[in-house]
C-alpha cells in the first residue's frame, strides 16, 4: 500500500482516511467544533460566527503579510501555501518592465498604471504580453484596487444592485458591481497603442461588459471589425451575455444573439460551454421565443461534444417555467424529470458560476418523488459544494424539508429531521411550523414536548407566533395521562420563558396562552398549579375563556373543593363574565354549600 501510496500525491493518505468516515448528523458543522460555545443554533447564528471567524482569518492573514519576517519557519507537511505570508509588498523599484510584471502579479492596478507611464516616458517598451496582462488587471477591477479582505469596496455601486440587495444581509459581492467609468485607464493605454490585437480588444470587450458598459463593448466589437480582425471565444461570451441589455424587444435580442453566433462560424471560432451558457441565459429574458431556441440550443451543444453542466440545465428550465404559472407546473415537472434522468448519479465540478443554482429551482413544483431524485444528487461524490453558501443552503434544504412535511409521513419526516439538522440545516420559524403540522397531520402531537426541546436549542423560543402553535396543539383535545403529564411539564417550561425566569427577554402574555397553559395542568391534574395561572390572568389584564371556566368548575367538583367552585364565581364576576349566573346556578346545584358560600 505504501508503495502505491509513494506513487501519489502528498494528500493521498489523508484523502484515504477521509474516505472512511461520514457526516456526523448529530455534530454541527466542522468549523465550529474548536469553541462549543461558538455552535451556532440558528442560520442567523450561523452567518455570524462564519462571518467572526472569516473575520478573525482575514485579520490574521493582514498580520502575517504585513509582518512576513516573523512568519518564515514552515511546519507543514505537505507544505499548505495559505498558511505562509503572501508577497504583498514591492521589492524592485527601478523603472523596468520587470517592475512592472511584478506590480500586475501583485494586482497593484494604480502601481502598476503608473509604472507603464513612466516606461513610456523613458521611451522604454513594453512586450505585448505584458500589455495584455495590464489591460487584463485594469478591466477586471474597473480600473481601482481590487478589494482587500476586510475593506469592501462601497463606491460607484449601481443603483440597480442597491435596490437588489436591500431586504437582505449584503454580501461582499454586492459592493463588487462597479461601473464603467468614461475614459479610463484601460481606454486611454488601449489608444496609445502602436499596435493592438485581439486580446487587446477582448481585455476591454469584457471589462465593459462586466462593469455596465454594454453599448460601448458593441462599439468596440464594431471597430475590431472594421479594422479587419476576428474576435476570440471570450468576447462573444461576453457579447451574448450582454445582448439583452442593448435590445428592448424579445426577438431583437435573439436576432442580436444570432446574428452573433453566424459571426463566430463566419470567423471559425470554436463555441465552448460558456458560449452555450452565455445564450441559455440570455434567453431568459427572450419570452416565449426562449422555449424553443433553449431546446435547439442544447441539441447544438450535443452535436458539438459539449457536455451541458449545471447551469445548462438551470437555464432551460427556468425557459420552460416561470415561478406561480400553475399552468406551466407539469410540462415543468416532465421536463425536469428527464434532466435528473440524465444527471442521476454524475459527480460534477463547477464550470459556471452559475452552477449552483439548479438545486432550489428543482423543488419548486412539490413533486416528492422528484426531490428525493434531486437530494440524492446533491448526495453524490462533491455535489454538495455546488449547493453555494449558507444562505443558498438554507434556502435548498428549506424548501426540502417543507415539502418532506407536506408529503411525507411523519416518521420519515423526523428520520430527514434527525439526519439534516444541525450538521446541514438550521430551521427557521416557518420550518418548525412545518414541522408542527406534519406532527398533526399524522397524530403524533404526543411528540410535542421534545420538539419544544428543539425549539428551544435552535433559538425560536423568542417567537411568540410559534409558542401559540404549539400550545394550541396540545390543548387542542385530551390525550392519555401519561401524555398530558408531558404537556404539563411542557406548559411549565413554556410559561418560564414568557416570564424571562431564564434570563431571557420576557414574552407578552397573550389571553390564548394563559388559556391553553392553564387547561393543559388541569388536565393533568396540577390543580394548584392552574389557579395560580388563574390569579395571573387578573395580573396580566387579561379574560378567561367561558370555556376555561367550565374546565375549572368540573376540576373542584371531581375533587369535591366548593371553596374553590365559589371562589371561581367570584373570580368570573370580577371578570364581568357573560357566564357568571350560569356558573353561580351550576355551583349551587352540584355543591353542599354553607350559608355563608350561598
Amino acid at each position: 500500500l505504501m508503495m502505491f501510496l509513494s506513487n501519489r500525491s502528498k494528500e493521498a493518505v489523508l484523502e484515504a482516511l477521509a474516505s472512511t468516515v461520514n457526516r456526523d448528523p448529530t455534530a454541527y458543522k466542522y468549523q465550529f467544533q474548536d469553541d462549543p460555545y461558538l455552535a451556532p443554533r440558528t442560520s442567523a447564528e450561523f452567518k455570524l460566527f462564519s462571518l467572526s471567524q472569516e473575520s478573525g482569518r482575514s485579520a490574521a492573514k493582514y498580520f502575517i503579510n504585513s509582518n512576513p519576517k516573523f512568519f518564515t519557519k514552515d511546519f507543514a507537511e505537505p507544505h499548505i501555501p495559505c498558511l505562509m505570508p503572501e508577497k504583498v509588498s514591492l521589492l524592485l523599484e527601478e523603472v523596468s518592465e520587470e517592475a512592472l510584471k511584478e506590480r500586475i502579479s501583485l494586482r497593484k492596478v494604480k502601481a502598476a498604471v503608473d509604472m507603464y507611464d513612466q516606461l513610456l516616458q523613458a521611451g522604454t517598451g513594453v512586450s505585448m504580453e505584458t500589455t495584455h496582462d495590464l489591460l487584463d488587471l485594469i478591466c477586471l477591477y474597473s480600473d481601482r484596487e481590487p478589494v482587500q479582505e476586510g475593506g469592501p469596496e462601497t463606491e460607484d455601486v449601481s443603483a440597480e444592485e442597491a435596490n437588489r440587495s436591500k431586504g437582505r444581509i449584503r454580501r461582499a459581492s454586492d459592493f463588487l458591481k462597479t461601473i464603467w467609468r468614461e475614459n479610463n485607464n484601460a481606454e486611454r493605454i488601449f489608444n496609445l497603442l502602436p499596435e493592438r490585437d485581439t486580446h487587446c480588444y477582448s481585455a476591454l470587450i469584457r471589462g465593459m461588459i462586466r462593469h455596465g458598459a454594454y453599448v460601448k463593448a458593441f462599439d468596440m466589437y464594431t471597430d475590431m471589425l472594421n479594422n479587419r480582425m476576428t474576435a476570440d471565444v471570450r468576447i462573444f461570451n461576453a457579447l451574448i451575455s450582454g445582448a439583452p441589455e442593448v435590445r428592448e424587444k424579445y426577438n431583437e435580442r435573439w436576432d442580436l444573439i444570432a446574428e452573433l453566433l453566424n459571426q463566430m462560424n463566419q470567423q471559425k471560432v470554436q463555441p465552448n460551454l460558456l458560449t452555450f451558457n452565455s445564450v441559455l441565459k440570455a434567453l431568459r429574458r427572450c419570452g416565449s421565443l426562449a422555449r424553443t431556441q433553449a431546446l435547439h440550443t442544447l441539441s447544438e451543444m450535443k452535436a458539438l461534444g459539449i457536455a451541458p453542466s449545471l447551469a445548462s440545465f438551470d437555464h432551460t428550465l427556468a425557459a420552460f417555467y416561470k415561478a406561480g404559472k400553475h399552468s406551466d407546473i407539469t410540462l415543468h415537472t416532465d421536463l425536469l424529470q428527464e434532466v435528473m434522468s440524465e444527471l442521476a448519479g454524475s459527480s460534477f465540478t463547477c464550470q459556471d458560476p452559475d452552477d449552483g443554482k439548479l438545486w432550489s429551482v428543482c423543488l419548486d413544483n412539490k413533486d416528492i418523488e422528484l426531490a428525493y431524485r434531486v437530494q440524492s444528487l446533491v448526495e453524490a461524490g462533491e455535489n454538495w459544494r455546488l449547493l453555494g453558501d449558507s444562505h443558498q443552503q438554507t434556502i435548498y434544504y428549506g424548501r426540502f424539508f417543507s415539502l418532506l412535511c407536506m408529503m411525507e409521513h411523519i416518521d420519515v419526516v423526523l428520520k430527514w429531521y434527525r439526519k439534516l439538522i444541525p450538521s446541514l440545516y438550521y430551521p427557521n420559524v416557518q420550518g418548525m411550523r412545518d414541522l408542527l403540522q406534519a406532527l398533526d397531520t399524522d397524530s403524533r402531537l404526543d411528540l410535542l414536548p421534545t420538539i419544544w426541546k428543539d425549539i428551544q436549542l435552535l433559538g425560536h423560543a423568542n417567537k411568540s407566533e410559534l409558542i401559540e402553535e404549539l400550545l394550541a396543539l396540545m390543548a387542542r383535545e385530551t390525550h392519555s395521562p401519561e401524555v398530558q403529564e408531558s404537556f404539563a411539564v411542557c406548559a411549565l417550561d413554556v410559561k418560564s420563558v414568557f416570564n424571562g425566569d431564564r434570563g431571557t427577554l420576557s414574552l407578552e402574555w397573550s389571553t390564548s396562552a394563559l388559556c391553553h397553559i392553564t387547561s393543559l395542568l388541569l388536565r393533568a391534574k396540577r390543580t394548584q398549579e392552574a389557579w395560580e395561572m388563574l390569579q395571573l390572568f387578573k395580573a396580566k389584564n387579561r379574560v378567561p375563556s367561558e370555556e376555561l371556566m367550565n374546565e375549572f368548575l368540573l376540576e373542584c367538583h371531581a375533587a369535591g373543593a366548593p371553596d374553590r367552585a365559589v371562589e371561581l364565581v367570584q373570580l368570573s364576576a370580577a371578570f364581568c363574565l357573560p357566564a357568571t349566573p350560569r356558573l353561580a346556578q351550576q355551583t349551587l346545584k352540584d355543591f353542599d354549600l354553607t350559608d355563608e358560600q350561598r
